[in-house]
């Protein structure tokens, strides 16, 4: 049942995050994912069989992280009135959604009234995926729920805001390492362009540094969610 929980708040996210972008572009002068009905809430409109529902449930099953695309929203950079910075903008859009939301949420979980101790508890058992504590600390304690729940919404929303800005196509930060990249540096460009999905796979399933960051973005987040709290 978690799992599901976990694939929902990762399928709104990431419909957000795309809307985000949609919307940015519309106000730039591009109006594609206007007239394609992209620049809606509605999951159906964006979510993609394999990065919305295979992916995430892969991943949650055996890391027990939730990550995951919806459909990218179809953007003409030629409409743009900002034809230098256009682009730009409409990348960050996208991980500035995420990392709004995880600001709002996270906020919202450390100023509830529990106790540090709790509140440690249920992070941990989470992530040890131990159900069956998260249920007994959840008896007679109506606001416990709504930590957890807000707490993965800031989580979630983190990593896809982090991960977004990694510099490798199709991610939006290849679109602003774009923007500032030197016209001598163009077979830079084309090489990443060509092998950006092979790169991005040995990161994510090869190369170890990918887990160790996961890890260190897991710790700082949910310290920052229960800390700002003990602290105030």
């Amino acid at each position: 049942m978690e799992y599901i929980f976990l694939v929902i708040i990762l399928i709104l996210s990431v419909v957000i995050h795309e809307v985000a972008h949609g919307s940015v572009a519309n106000y730039l002068g591009d109006p594609t994912a206007k007239y394609a009905g992209r620049l809606t809430l509605n999951p159906i409109k964006h979510l993609d069989p394999v990065g919305s529902f295979l992916v995430p449930f892969f991943l949650i099953i055996t890391t027990g992280i939730g990550f995951g695309w919806a459909k990218p929203v179809p953007i003409n950079p030629y409409n743009f009135r900002d034809q230098k910075y256009g682009s730009l903008k409409v990348a960050l859009a996208g991980p500035g959604s995420n990392f709004l939301l995880a600001i709002i949420f996270g906020f919202l979980a450390h100023i509830l009234p529990l106790g540090i101790t709790v509140k440690s508890l249920i992070i941990s058992k989470f992530l040890e995926r131990d159900m069956e504590a998260i249920s007994n600390l959840f008896q007679g304690n109506f606001i416990a729920p709504f930590f957890l729940f807000f707490s993965l919404i800031a989580f979630i929303n983190i990593i896809l805001a982090v991960f977004n800005l990694i510099p490798i196509p199709p991610l939006d930060g290849s679109h602003i390492l774009f923007t500032f990249l030197p016209p001598s540096l163009g077979n830079l460009k084309a090489l990443l362009n060509q092998f950006g999905v092979f790169i991005l796979f040995f990161l994510l399933f090869v190369f170890p540094i990918f887990s160790h960051f996961l890890n260190f973005i897991i710790n700082v987040t949910f310290s920052l969610i229960i800390g700002a709290y003990s602290s105030g």
